[in-house]
């Protein structure tokens, strides 16, 4: 099993598990506070709704959103309902996502998309950003998961997917990000390595603390650097 079809069954048994990990949250688990910022554990899981959606609107060649207002204005209106209505609206946005997944063959995935933001990505990546989203929102709720408990396959791909959005970005300096068992990934803003001047501040740590981080999901506790870690771009 190779490509997407391997992807969409990591996804599987990752959206089962989440999904096992919100059964026993009530009314009053989902009303509250969430790990992030001005949002409950039921904006984290209308958003995993909307986001199913979303997506299954791009496997379609629509558009991912109507608008950035028509999605924050979603989530919104979705994040006060009973925890009964989140779990069957995440079970049920997901299960759409999967079957319009299992009707694309072959060259169906080989085609660029337009995702958030303008963004564009091949289509037979939205299984591994479905994915992400699972797995760092599952995080986000505060129900017991942490990034130490992401599996190791998922962390890898992360630093290498995370390497790439950052690489040029204005808002870090250059950086080598450093496993400890000596894999290696640049990122970050211009060095000046074409004219021999350049340096990179390099980052020490293991997979998870280093997507921890460049996530978000962590201070950056774990890491080893020279000087002061930056804060990573909002993703």
């Amino acid at each position: 099993m190779t490509g997407p079809a391997a992807d969409l069954a990591t996804l599987q048994d990752a959206t089962d598990h989440f999904l096992a990990a919100i059964e026993a949250l009530g009314d009053g688990d989902v009303a509250a506070p969430s790990h992030l910022p001005g949002w409950t554990r039921g904006h984290v899981l209308a958003h995993l709704a909307r986001n199913a959606d979303a997506l299954d609107n791009v496997l379609h060649r629509r558009p991912m959103y109507a608008s950035e207002a028509a999605r924050n204005g979603d989530i919104e209106r979705d994040a006060n309902r009973p925890a009964a209505v989140h779990r069957a609206d995440v079970r049920d946005s997901a299960a759409r996502l999967a079957r319009t997944a299992a009707q694309l063959t072959g060259t169906d995935w080989q085609v660029t998309v337009t995702l958030r933001n303008g963004v564009t990505d091949s289509l037979d990546n939205i299984p591994f950003r479905r994915l992400t989203e699972i797995e760092l929102h599952h995080i986000d709720l505060g129900i017991g998961r942490t990034v130490a408990d992401l599996p190791g396959a998922f962390l890898d791909r992360s630093l290498e997917s995370l390497a790439r959005r950052f690489a040029g970005h204005p808002a870090l300096p250059p950086l080598e990000l450093r496993a400890e068992d000596g894999r290696h990934w640049r990122t970050g803003g211009e060095s000046g390595e074409n004219d021999g001047n350049g340096e990179r501040q390099v980052v020490v740590g293991t997979p998870a603390s280093l997507v921890g981080w460049l996530t978000g999901r962590t201070s950056g506790s774990g890491l080893t650097t020279a000087g002061s870690l930056p804060a990573p771009p909002p993703l």
